[in-house]
């Protein structure tokens, strides 16, 4: 089955609603400029030829704010699997192996009839073929890289997003309370912005450090320029309550 990208509200109302409730739904929420939508462009279409049984659904958070506030989306990639009307899985962030495994596990469960035997016995064989394409993309960004070439990275992640947050864990599941309290306040603020796991690539853990001259995280970017920390953000939002619609303007500006 291949990808639906959504068109409109009732366009999405409709592809939810008119399936069995047997069916697993997979919705992906992007937008075109954060980067890490880029990479799993492709991630997802493959998994969707990968699981003809599941309905594949692309949403673009950014042409539909109101599918997106209704499932709680406030960073991008983001991935909601749903079955008969309820929320079985959610996930946030570009990890294709994460992804590639709920996917599978939830499309086996939901293809088990009640006396325990999958009714598809394709599905093992078909699940190896997946692995050929998410595992080249995982391994690009584990592929040994230059200082000077870790850099160029750098500059592109930091303007992945107008609002860019690196930070331990994702905004579903921060693993240090720095990290949750900055994607609390964006969330308050109601600010769209992308993120990077820190602890998925220590390359970059280490290489930001020096890049931006600063030693901790979580790390916040604004049109690719370093705001600071959680504290720095908080004395920002203390002298001026606008301060994130203001630095954003005043980054768009330059």
């Amino acid at each position: 089955m291949t990808v639906t990208e959504i068109t409109s509200e009732s366009h999405f109302t409709q592809l939810t609603t008119e399936v069995s409730s047997s069916t697993l739904i997979a919705i992906y929420f992007h937008t075109p400029w954060a980067e890490p939508c880029i990479r799993m462009n492709s991630v997802f279409s493959s998994l969707s030829s990968v699981h003809p049984k599941v309905v594949f659904l692309s949403v673009n958070a950014d042409e539909f704010p109101e599918i997106s506030e209704s499932f709680d989306v406030s960073a991008v990639p983001y991935f909601v699997m749903l079955q008969d009307g309820t929320i079985l899985k959610e996930l946030s962030g570009a990890d294709p192996k994460e992804l590639a495994s709920v996917i599978s596990s939830l499309a086996q469960k939901s293809t088990t009839g009640s006396n325990g035997v999958s009714e598809s016995t394709s599905t093992a064989a078909t699940d190896t073929t997946a692995a050929a394409p998410i595992e080249e993309a995982e391994s690009e960004s584990e592929a040994e890289e230059s200082e000077e070439d870790l850099n160029t990275r750098l500059a592109q992640l930091v303007k992945a997003a107008p609002v860019m947050l690196f930070m331990k864990g994702t905004p579903a599941a921060p693993q240090c309370g720095f990290s949750r309290q900055l994607v609390a306040i964006l969330r308050e603020h109601q600010v769209r912005f992308g993120f990077f796991d820190i602890l998925k690539d220590d390359a970059v853990r280490q290489g930001l450090k020096k890049f931006s001259d600063w030693p901790t995280f979580p790390q916040l970017y604004i049109q690719g320029e370093l705001q600071g920390g959680l504290d720095i953000v908080k004395e920002s939002i203390q002298e001026d309550p606008e301060y994130f619609k203001n630095a954003i303007a005043s980054g768009e500006s330059n």
